[in-house]
């Protein structure tokens, strides 16, 4: 296969055509799929280095068991389901290397740590922390049903279809939900929303 047919081919091609000798393929599925990887597994992890890092991890997994993978299912639901189970592992792992955002004062009270910004305008990167933490907090404070089909969504980029496929789930109640969920998330955001 050449490059412009790997480019057109679909990914269940691409994996059959590893499988019969073309190892070499397999960077076209990592290019695929690694950005919408690392921002799924950085919203279970919150550190885009671990979340590169355990992509890398979970591509080589993915190619190492590439030959239990069942065609008949999308390839990007299988990667997904095992970046999933690894982040699940490592955060497992790490729960007790967390190390606290907030530090105590002198007089006794949590502080936010202060980190170097590269932004010139002080308010906007202010304003920026301010809405990234809101909206995390926000997605974070969503039933797990609507959390994890937000992040599927908006931070995996994976489409409806491949949504309703990972989770088993018919493809109106995957729909339903992502709008049920996002209505929540609308009215938990309306502070961050207007200005």
């Amino acid at each position: 296969m050449n490059a412009v047919e790997a480019t057109r081919a679909t990914d269940e091609e691409l994996v059959a055509a590893i499988l019969d000798g073309e190892a070499a393929l397999y960077t076209d599925l990592v290019e695929r799929y690694r950005g919408r990887l690392i921002n799924y597994l950085n919203r279970f992890l919150g550190n885009v280095h671990e979340s590169e890092e355990l992509s890398q991890e979970v591509f080589l997994r993915v190619y190492r068991a590439l030959d239990r993978y069942n065609p008949k299912y999308r390839f990007s639901t299988w990667l997904f389901r095992v970046a999933k189970n690894a982040a699940i592992d490592l955060i497992r792992k790490r729960r007790l290397k967390l190390v606290p955002m907030q530090r105590v004062g002198v007089d006794g009270q949590a502080q936010e740590r202060e980190f170097e910004s590269e932004e010139r305008d002080p308010y906007r990167t202010l304003r920026n922390v301010e809405r990234r933490q809101a909206i995390g907090a926000a997605i974070d404070g969503l039933k797990e049903e609507y959390r994890e089909l937000i992040q599927l969504r908006h931070f995996a980029e994976m489409t409806y279809e491949e949504i309703a496929e990972f989770k088993g789930m018919p493809l109106g109640t995957v729909k339903n939900k992502l709008f049920r969920g996002r209505r929540m998330l609308k009215a938990r955001l309306a502070d961050y929303l207007t200005d």
